[in-house]
C-alpha cells in the first residue's frame, strides 16, 4: 500500500487550565457532525465531573469544524484525513489535565461513566495502569469484553436513548482484563513516556494493541476494563473510507508475536479481573509457537 502521508495539523488551544477538570478527552472525528454532537452532548449530560474536551477535525466539510469553533472547544484540524495516530498525538499535546482519555466520536457515554473510572484511579496505588470503559454494542460480537448484542440504535435518528439509560441501571457484570481500546484512560505522563500512538500504524489499524504493547514494555501490568463505566458504541465505522494499513503484519514484525497472542495470553483479554493479581507471562512453548506464527505473518 502507499505510505500514509504525514498530515499538516493546526492546533487551536482555546481553554485555560481548570482545576475542576479531571480528564482531557480526545475525540477524532471525520465528517461525522451529528454523531460528534451526540457524543459531546452525552459527556456534558452524563458526566459526574467536568472535563477538558479536545476534538480533531478531519476535513470538516460537513460543518463540524465550524460547530467545534462555535462551542469554543480545544481542537486540532487537518484538511485531509490524518488518521488515528497523528490525530490523537496532536490532541494529546493540548491536554491540560493529568489524564488522557481517548473516545471515538460514535460513542455515547452513559451516566457516571467517568465516576467509575475516577474511582479506579484514586484507589490504585501503582501509577502503571491502563483502563478501558465497557462498550455496549448493537451487533453480535465474539469479543468477551463488550456487552452485545444490545441494539439501542445504529445512528442518531434511531437512537433509543431512554431505553439505553434504563438498561444501564439494571445491567451488572464483572470487571475484566485487557483494557486496550476506547474509551481508554492513561496518565498523560505515561502517554508521552511511551511516545503516544505509533504513527507508522497510520491510518490506525492495530494502533491499539501496539500502544498497549508499548505500555507493557514500560512496565504496565494492570490493563483493566471497568464494567460500570459504560458507553454505547454505534459502530459507525470510518475505516471503510480509507485504505487500511496491514496492521496485523506490522505488529508481528515489530513485536515478534501476533497481536492475537498478546491480547489472549498476555493481557488475558475478556477474563474476569482478579483483584491484586497483576498480569504476568512466561516465555513457554506457546510463546515460542507464537513467535513462529509471527514470522509466518511477516512473510505473507
Amino acid at each position: 500500500m502507499t505510505p500514509f502521508p504525514k498530515p499538516d495539523i493546526i492546533s487551536f488551544p482555546l481553554s485555560q487550565p481548570n482545576a475542576a477538570n479531571k480528564f482531557s478527552i480526545v475525540i477524532p472525528s471525520w465528517n461525522n457532525l451529528e454523531m460528534l454532537q451526540l457524543c459531546i452532548k452525552s459527556i456534558l449530560q452524563n458526566s459526574r465531573f467536568k472535563h477538558q474536551i479536545i476534538v480533531h477535525i478531519n476535513e470538516g466539510t460537513d460543518g463540524s469544524l465550524e460547530w467545534v469553533k462555535s462551542q469554543n472547544l480545544d481542537h486540532t484540524y487537518s484538511a485531509q484525513n490524518a488518521g488515528i495516530c497523528y490525530a490523537v498525538n496532536a490532541m494529546a499535546n493540548l491536554a491540560l489535565t493529568e489524564y488522557i482519555l481517548f473516545l471515538n466520536d460514535d460513542m455515547y457515554v452513559c451516566p457516571d461513566w467517568d465516576l467509575h473510572l475516577m474511582n479506579e484511579v484514586t484507589t490504585t496505588t501503582n501509577p502503571l495502569w491502563y483502563f478501558s470503559g465497557t462498550m455496549i454494542e448493537p451487533h453480535p460480537s465474539s469479543n468477551k469484553c463488550n456487552l452485545a448484542p444490545f441494539d439501542f440504535g445504529t445512528d442518531v435518528k434511531n437512537f433509543k436513548e431512554q431505553e439505553l439509560l434504563e438498561f444501564c441501571k439494571t445491567t451488572h457484570r464483572k470487571d475484566w482484563n485487557g483494557g486496550s481500546w476506547p474509551p481508554s484512560l492513561v496518565t498523560k505522563e505515561l502517554f508521552f513516556k511511551v511516545g503516544g500512538y505509533s504513527v507508522e500504524f497510520s491510518p490506525g489499524m492495530y494502533s491499539d494493541p501496539d500502544f498497549s504493547m508499548k505500555l507493557w514494555k514500560a512496565g504496565v501490568r494492570n490493563f483493566k476494563g471497568i464494567a460500570a463505566s459504560m458507553v454505547y458504541h454505534f459502530q459507525s465505522k470510518s475505516t471503510v473510507r480509507v485504505e487500511k494499513n496491514d496492521g496485523r503484519k506490522q505488529f508481528a514484525i515489530k513485536w515478534g508475536i501476533p497481536a492475537s497472542f498478546f491480547y489472549k495470553h498476555m493481557l488475558e483479554m475478556g477474563k474476569d479481573h482478579m483483584l491484586n493479581r497483576p498480569l504476568s507471562f512466561d516465555k513457554n512453548i506457546s510463546y515460542l509457537m507464537a513467535k513462529m506464527r509471527a514470522a509466518k505473518i511477516a512473510r505473507e
